[in-house]
């Protein structure tokens, strides 16, 4: 992530000067703490952390560090917003959220307790706490790529001093606190763990989850020391309601990624249970509603098109590439991952089947995809499967548009483009098209009206469940 590197000394014009603090709902004023017992670099941080008198830098502010930040400003803390994006910037100056399920009236009520947002990493130099939640994607080859973290700090280092704390919250592989992170800030004459310190937070975010908020996501926190875990638990037991603290940096990233393989390994077994109840001509989504109805011992997941977002696609294969570095091949794991980036390809065979039992060629025909988010209800494409199953058919010769209530317009993203606009559906609309795609189950869409004027009907999310002879189960 490259910043624009300006003088710290800069006064930062963020905010106008009517926006100001206290917040409306700031905790009630602490009693006085005696400062004799703050003396230590250390106590005098935890005593401004946990008077909310800190300041906190959040480096990097898309679905996990906007929420984060807003919530360490709706409690009191001075926050500052650091992204190298400069329409994020521009919008969030105005007050405009560029995040669905994040309100204009958040951000707002966000600037009036304090909050500003700045291109300019040199912010960080009055942070007490610096946060940082950059991507973490793969590489060609699907090895770790670290560019985003490594070039965060290596922008923060000119800005780093005595007393701060840095939290990293990108999912990587263990020991990338301790290996990429702590050698830095060494280098710059600071001790870890005495003058200053370090930890690691996995972020947790679901975005589009209406059960859960920021605040009510319980925390875990790693330090590279223990010192550093006790400030840890400061930074964030202000804002969150559980921290949870475990005993390393390194146990902390590894927590992160047992979270996300478990979960794309369970898909990756649903998966191919779905390939296999298709052979024996049965519906996977009615097998699972019946198993779920054993109330010990089993944990529904759902099969899709594949796997999509910015973490469970992608986490399992930074475990699998630290293994090897210890000589393990984590053969499941690896298997999982084939099952699943394999489901695009299985969708399509099943649509060109489809098709071809129709008297119709996939060049040439018409296909409409609905839903090119990730996942249901939200606006998020990141790593989504529904553009690599568009990308697939329109290689194909398929003429691709698509659909999707939270995606107006097709969005940048580093693989695929398409200059397409999203269409409204209606009885003519869904009828013109020789194959209706459903790739990810919105709740705003009208299923009954889909269902009775489309053509043919390819569902990989078992929302259809009475067979019908227009609806081929993917």
């Amino acid at each position: 992530m490259d910043f624009p590197l300006r003088h710290p000394d800069r006064t930062l014009a963020l905010v106008d000067d009517t926006l100001t603090r206290p917040c409306l709902d700031s905790p009630p004023e602490l009693a006085p703490v005696s400062r004799s017992r703050s003396t230590s670099i250390r106590e005098r941080l935890i005593d401004r952390l946990r008077r909310k008198e800190a300041t906190i830098a959040v480096v990097g502010l898309g679905y996990v560090g906007l929420p984060l930040a807003l919530r360490f400003a709706e409690v009191g803390y001075r926050v500052l917003g650091v992204d190298n994006d400069a329409d994020k910037i521009t919008l969030l100056r105005d007050g405009t959220s560029y995040i669905e399920h994040i309100s204009a009236a958040s951000i707002a009520r966000a600037r009036r307790c304090g909050f500003q947002a700045t291109a300019d990493i040199a912010a960080a130099a009055e942070a007490d706490a610096v946060i940082i939640c950059v991507p973490t994607p793969l590489g060609r080859y699907r090895e770790p790529d670290l560019s985003f973290i490594t070039a965060t700090i290596d922008a923060l280092t000119p800005f780093l001093r005595e007393g701060q704390i840095v939290s990293l919250e990108s999912t990587t592989y263990p020991g990338t606190t301790d290996e990429e992170i702590k050698p830095r800030i060494e280098a710059l004459g600071l001790t870890v763990g005495e003058n200053f310190f370090l930890v690691f937070s996995p972020e947790r975010e679901d975005p589009g989850n209406p059960h859960y908020r920021t605040s009510t996501i319980p925390k875990v926190c790693g330090g590279v020391t223990a010192a550093c875990l006790e400030v840890g638990l400061a930074l964030y037991g202000g804002a969150i309601d559980r921290v949870v603290p475990v005993s390393s940096a390194r146990a902390a990233e590894l927590t992160k990624l047992l979270e996300n393989i478990h979960r794309a390994v369970n898909i990756g077994l649903v998966n191919e249970m779905k390939m296999i109840a298709d052979r024996m001509q049965l519906d996977i989504h009615e097998v699972i509603r019946a198993a779920a109805t054993k109330p010990f011992g089993f944990v529904p997941y759902h099969p899709g098109p594949g796997l999509g977002g910015h973490c469970i696609p992608i986490d399992p294969f930074y475990l699998t590439w630290k293994a090897r570095e210890y000589g393990l091949h984590t053969k499941f794991i690896e298997l999982a991952g084939e099952i699943n980036s394999s489901m695009p390809q299985w969708v399509v065979a099943k649509a060109v089947d489809a098709l071809n039992e129709r008297g119709k060629s996939v060049r040439g025909s018409r296909v409409l995809v609905l839903g090119i988010a990730y996942k249901k209800n939200v606006g998020d494409t990141r790593e989504s499967p529904s553009v690599e199953l568009m990308a697939l058919l329109a290689a194909m010769g398929a003429r691709i548009d698509y659909s999707d209530p939270h995606v107006p317009v097709f969005p940048r993203m580093r693989k695929y483009r398409f200059d397409l606009e999203s269409i409204a559906l209606d009885a003519e609309t869904i009828g013109a098209y020789d194959l209706v795609l459903l790739a990810t189950n919105h709740a705003k869409f009208d299923y009954p009206l889909i269902q009775k004027h489309a053509q043919l009907i390819i569902d990989t999310r078992g929302v259809f469940l009475m067979p019908a002879e227009n609806v081929v189960k993917a």
